[in-house]
């Protein structure tokens, strides 16, 4: 559960909110924007769980803005408290009061003091929500989890992995500590050594023992990475795999869509059984494409495949890997045999191959390459869709060059 939801583009502040929450139940989301949705279901549709107690308008926003959302949010969702931080000002403070905030916070303020505020805004959500009709409160439940999103590629070797880890950290950025990665290539997955991590526990620990039945000892089996994510990793014994039924893997997926804003899933290659569970659960397919023919022909092979059988998540996002001009193939030549538009083309790179190898990826580590652009639109799409872009925006291709 998100208890506290934080908006605005200033690291600064976020890390101070942070801190003052970090000894409170529930959980932060921070929304890294400098800009607010038209409406308050915009932002709950995004969340995990029930609504949140506390949103806290953070620094960077339009003040007109900020108390329109407040209005709307004092009418369509009483039981939660908005915090605004701002400058006080005679007029700013008539405003906050017709608008429904619960306090206004100063921008500059310590961690204490942004502690006893939002302490002050949970006891008033508190009270509200006792106070309000049961119907009232049915009413405001929303959502079902997080996003899930599994990294496909029907052929191996086109760098799903890379693809999958760099995903992962990038949206570490997004959702602090809010994204974990799974690497459901039971049998030779990559995930724990491209972020270099030696984990005490694998996914055949979380789905056959206690964790498969309580999501808090789950989060215990996960390994915590630099990148603010968590990861599961493979088996250590490929044997494992026949341990692990598709059923494990929904029952996984959807403890994990609960506690997660965003579930990364690095896929075997190929449609196996543990593929196909996985896709049964995600809201977005990511399809990694090299520009080989056998690639090219693989994927178009596993988009027919999979429409046939009513299996192709909502959103699709197709990234075509490796590209090279010299290869003998364009773009056109890819998109006319897939059937489908590509969405992002990311450079032949030899940076890329040797962050994995090292168990760094590019995003983490900051070096300077052609393929970091493609990489970081890519993680843009799974930003809130009020947040950089319109949802008319969603399929439009992105050539990285």
């Amino acid at each position: 559960m998100s208890r506290f939801v934080l908006i605005t583009a200033d690291h600064d502040f976020e890390k101070l909110v942070r801190t003052a929450t970090a000894g409170m139940s529930g959980s932060l989301q921070w929304f890294k924007a400098d800009y607010l949705p038209e409406g308050p279901r915009d932002i709950l549709d995004q969340l995990l769980g029930e609504p949140p107690e506390v949103f806290i308008l953070g620094p960077g926003l339009n003040l007109g803005e900020s108390l329109k959302l407040a209005s709307l949010m004092d009418l369509q969702f009483p039981e939660i408290s908005v915090v605004l931080a701002a400058t006080q000002t005679a007029e700013l403070v008539l405003g906050a009061m017709r608008s429904g905030v619960r306090d206004i916070l100063s921008p500059s303020a310590d961690v204490d003091d942004i502690r006893v505020m939002v302490e002050r805004a949970s006891l008033a959500a508190a009270g509200r929500r006792r106070g309000l009709a049961p119907s009232s409160a049915e009413g405001a439940g929303h959502g079902s989890g997080g996003r899930i999103i599994a990294v496909m590629s029907p052929k191996g070797g086109v760098g799903k992995t890379t693809v999958a880890t760099n995903l992962a950290v990038g949206l570490g950025l997004v959702a602090p500590m809010g994204v974990v990665i799974v690497d459901l290539d039971l049998q030779f997955g990559d995930v724990g050594s491209g972020l270099l991590l030696d984990p005490e526990r694998t996914i055949t620990d979380a789905v056959l023992g206690p964790a498969s039945q309580d999501a808090m000892v789950l989060k215990t089996y996960l390994s915590v990475h630099p990148a603010s994510i968590y990861a599961l990793c493979a088996p250590r014994n490929p044997v494992e795999m026949d341990k692990i039924n598709a059923g494990h893997v929904t029952r996984l997926l959807e403890q994990l869509r609960h506690e997660f804003q965003y579930v990364v899933i690095d896929t075997a290659p190929g449609l196996g059984e543990h593929v196909l569970a996985a896709l049964e659960c995600a809201t977005d397919a990511v399809w990694v494409c090299g520009m080989d023919i056998p690639s090219i022909r693989g994927l178009r092979t596993g988009l027919q495949v999979l429409d046939e059988l009513q299996l192709l998540p909502q959103h699709r996002h197709v990234i075509l890997n490796m590209a090279d001009h010299k290869s003998g193939l364009a773009l056109k030549d890819v998109e006319s045999t897939i059937g489908v538009p590509v969405d992002i083309v990311i450079p032949r790179s030899r940076t890329l191959p040797y962050s994995t190898n090292k168990g760094v990826p590019l995003l983490q580590d900051g070096s300077r390459d052609a393929a970091i652009k493609g990489l970081r639109l890519l993680v843009n799409r799974f930003k809130p869709n009020w947040d950089e872009r319109s949802r008319k925006q969603v399929h439009r291709r992105a050539v990285v060059r």
